[in-house]
C-alpha cells in the first residue's frame, strides 16, 4: 500500500473549484506550505477554507486570498492579514469567527462521528444566535455543530508509505485533528521513511486516516513577528 504521490501539483489536482479543506497549522507554524502553494499555482476557486487563521498577505493561506481563490474562511484569528481584513470589510469574502476551544472541538467531533456538543462558550453573543441553548446543571449551554471538509491538508515532520504521521513540537498544532476531519486527507511530510521505520509508540496519526502522502521541499517556515532582546 503505497500512498505517496508524485509531488503537490499531483495532489492539488485532486481538489475541485468549491472545494472545502481543512488547513493544518497555528500562525505560520506546522502550515501545509508545499500544498498551499501548489494550490495557488493552479488557481483552484471559490475555495472555503477552514484553518486557525489566515496566513499572513504574502505567505500561508494570505497568497490565496490575494489571487481572490478563498470564497469564504472558517477561522478563529486573522489579526495579521491586512487583506484579509479588505476583503472582509468589502464584503468580497465571506467570513465565521469562531471562539478557538470551539473551533477545535467542532473539528475533533466531525473526526470522531459526534453529532454536536454543547458549550458554554458565545452564550448570549452573536456567536449563539439562531443556535440551540440549554441549562445544563443550571450553567446555559449552546449546541455547536461538528465541522468537517471534503480534503483536509496537514503538515508532518515525518511520515511512510502507509500514511503514518509524526509530527515535531508545536507543529503539531491543529494538524492531528484536522487530519480526522477531512473526507480525503492529503499529508505533507519532511522526510519519507519506509514502513516500520517510525516508533509505532510516536505515531499521531495512524495511516488509516490518509488518503495521499506528497514529500515537500524548501521549507520557509516564516515567523510572524521576530521579537528580540535589545542588547
Amino acid at each position: 500500500m503505497n500512498k505517496v504521490l508524485a509531488g503537490a501539483d499531483a495532489a492539488v489536482a485532486l481538489v475541485p473549484d468549491g472545494a472545502s479543506i481543512l488547513m493544518g497549522g497555528f500562525g505560520l507554524c506546522g502550515i501545509p506550505e508545499t500544498l498551499i502553494q501548489a494550490l495557488h499555482a493552479r488557481g483552484t476557486r471559490d475555495l472555503t477554507v477552514i484553518s486557525n487563521n489566515a496566513g499572513i498577505d504574502d505567505f500561508g493561506i494570505g497568497i490565496l486570498l490575494r489571487a481572490r481563490q478563498v470564497r469564504k474562511m472558517i477561522a478563529t484569528y486573522v489579526g495579521e492579514n491586512k487583506e484579509f481584513e479588505r476583503q472582509f470589510l468589502t464584503g468580497e469574502l465571506a467570513v465565521d469567527l469562531v471562539p478557538q476551544g470551539t473551533f477545535a472541538e467542532r473539528i475533533r467531533a466531525g473526526g470522531a462521528g459526534i453529532g454536536g456538543f454543547f458549550t458554554p462558550t458565545g452564550y448570549g453573543t452573536l456567536a449563539a444566535e439562531g443556535k440551540e441553548t440549554r441549562i445544563i446543571d443550571g450553567r446555559p449551554y449552546v449546541l455547536e455543530a461538528p465541522l468537517t471538509a471534503d480534503f483536509a491538508f496537514v503538515k508532518a515532520w515525518k511520515g511512510d508509505r502507509h500514511g503514518n504521521l509524526v509530527y515535531r513540537r508545536t507543529a503539531r498544532n491543529f494538524n492531528p485533528v484536522m487530519a480526522t476531519a477531512g473526507r480525503i486527507t492529503i499529508a505533507e511530510v519532511e522526510e519519507l521513511v519506509e514502513p516500520g521505520a517510525l516508533d509505532p509508540d510516536a505515531i499521531v496519526t495512524p495511516g488509516i486516516f490518509v488518503k495521499q502522502v506528497i514529500v515537500g521541499a524548501h521549507y520557509e517556515k516564516r515567523i510572524e513577528k521576530r521579537t528580540v532582546r535589545q542588547s
